[in-house]
C-alpha cells in the first residue's frame, strides 16, 4: 500500500512528506494507522546531525498511539481495530535484562538504531522508487499507516485519546522514570530538574509525585519555567547557577538530593554543573542526549569520591514499557499525572518540521502530529 510520511532525505535537514511503498506485515508484525505521534527533540536529533542516521531516507517518529489495522501471519494478542502505543525500545521479554524486569535494557535495543528490522539489518518496510527507507527507532510513525514488530507495541483501552496516549511511548515515562525510578526521589527531598521540555516537564511531575518538598526547575525559556510552576515544580529559575544555590539555601549549604538533567542537548559541563550541584551521597541522572561522538566532560573528579556523590545514566527512566506505560495511562484516568497540558501545539503530518522549529524557539513542551480520523 501507499503511505504519505514525513522523512530525511539528507543530513543536516528537514522533515518533508514523501508518499512511500509499505509492505504489509509479515510473522510477528502488525501494521497500524497512526493516529497521533509526539514530536521528541530525539528526532530533531537526527535531522542536525547530532546523532547519526543510519540510513537514508528515514521516517522520523517514535512516540506513537493508533489502531491494529492488519495482523502478519501467525500474530497471537493483537487483532484488528486494537488501540496500541509503541515503545520507542522494544520488549523481547526472554533476554537476561527483561527477565530482570529492565525491559529498557531489552537486547534488541542495540538494533534500533539501524533503521531496518531489530533482527535484521538488511530488512525494510517502507521504500522509495524501489530504495529501502528506514525507520526510526523501527517504528517511523511520522508516516500514516506503519508496519512494526509487536515487541515495540502495547495495547491501551480505547477510552484513553490518541494525542495523550502516544506520549507515554518516550517522554512520559523518561522524564517520570528519571524521578521515580533513577533518583529513587524520596519524600521531603530537595530536587533540581535542569531543563524543562518534553522529557524534564515529566521529572518535575515525578519528583512532586515521589513527595519531594523542594522541586526546583531550571531552565531559560519563560514559558517552560511557567509550565513547571503548574505541573509540580515549587520554584524555578533561569539557570543551574541559581537553582543550586537556592536548593544549597534551604539544606543548611549541602545542595539538592538529585538534580536531573534532562536538557535538550547535552555537554559535559551541564553534568559537570548537575554533579556539583548535589550534596554529598547525592545523586546526579543524566538522561539527555548530545553528540554522539563523545566529547570531554567537566566533572569534579574530587567531589565525586571524597564526597561520595552517585552519577546516574537514565534510558526510558529505566522502565519496563509493558507494565509502565499502562500504569501511567491510569494514573492519568485518575487525575495523579497530567497529559492534556503537556501539549502546547497539534500539528497536521504536514507541519513536522514546522513543528521543530517551535521545539527549537522554546514555544513547545511538547508538539503532537494529529493524523487524519
Amino acid at each position: 500500500m501507499l503511505t504519505r510520511a514525513a522523512t530525511l532525505q539528507e543530513v543536516p535537514g528537514r522533515y518533508e512528506v514523501v508518499e512511500l511503498e509499505l509492505e504489509d506485515p509479515r510473522p510477528g508484525e502488525i501494521r497500524v494507522r497512526m493516529r497521533a505521534a509526539g514530536m521528541c527533540r530525539s528526532d530533531n536529533h537526527f535531522a542536525t546531525g547530532t546523532q547519526q542516521v543510519p540510513i537514508l531516507p528515514i521516517v522520523g517518529g517514535h512516540e506513537g498511539a493508533g489502531v491494529v489495522d492488519a495482523l502478519g501471519p501467525g500474530v497471537a494478542g493483537f487483532a484488528e481495530g486494537d488501540h496500541v502505543v509503541f515503545s520507542f525500545l522494544p520488549m523481547c521479554g526472554r533476554c537476561w535484562f527483561c527477565a530482570k524486569g529492565m525491559q529498557n535494557l531489552c537486547q534488541l535495543g542495540a538494533s534500533i538504531g539501524t533503521g531496518a528490522r531489530f533482527t535484521d539489518p538488511t530488512s525494510f518496510r517502507f521504500s522509495l522508487d524501489g530504495r529501502p527507507v528506514g525507520q526510526l527507532a523501527g517504528l517511523g510513525v511520522f508516516s500514516e499507516y506503519v508496519t512494526v514488530h509487536v515487541e515495540s507495541a502495547i495495547k491501551i483501552d480505547a477510552s484513553i485519546p490518541f494525542d495523550v496516549a502516544c506520549l507515554t511511548g518516550c517522554g512520559v515515562g523518561t522524564g517520570w522514570g528519571a524521578a521515580v525510578n533513577s533518583a529513587q526521589v524520596r519524600p521531603g527531598q530537595v530536587v533540581i530538574v535542569m531543563g524543562v521540555g518534553g522529557i524534564g516537564i515529566n521529572a518535575v511531575q515525578g519528583a512532586a509525585h515521589a513527595g519531594a518538598d523542594v522541586v526546583i526547575a531550571v531552565d531559560p525559556v519563560e514559558f517552560k519555567r511557567e509550565s513547571a510552576l503548574r505541573l509540580g515544580a515549587t520554584h524555578a529559575f533561569a539557570d543551574i547557577a541559581e537553582g543550586a544555590d537556592f536548593a544549597r539555601s534551604v539544606t543548611n549549604g549541602q545542595g539538592a538530593d538529585a538534580t536531573i538533567v534532562t536538557v535538550g542537548v547535552l555537554r559535559g559541563e551541564h553534568v559537570g554543573q548537575g554533579l556539583d550541584s548535589v550534596r554529598k551521597a547525592g545523586t546526579c541522572v543524566v538522561t539527555g542526549l548530545g553528540d554522539s561522538v563523545v566529547g570531554a566532560g567537566d566533572i569534579n573528579l574530587h567531589q565525586l569520591t571524597l564526597y561520595q556523590k552517585r552519577l546516574q545514566g537514565s534510558l526510558f527512566g529505566a522502565s519496563s514499557p509493558s507494565a509502565d506505560i499502562p500504569a501511567q495511562l491510569e494514573m492519568y484516568r485518575n487525575g495523579t499525572i497530567k497529559l492534556d497540558e503537556l501539549i502546547t501545539t497539534r500539528y497536521t503530518l504536514d507541519q513536522v518540521a514546522q513543528g521543530y522549529d517551535d521545539m527549537d524557539a522554546g514555544r513547545n513542551l511538547r508538539g503532537v502530529v494529529i493524523f487524519d480520523s
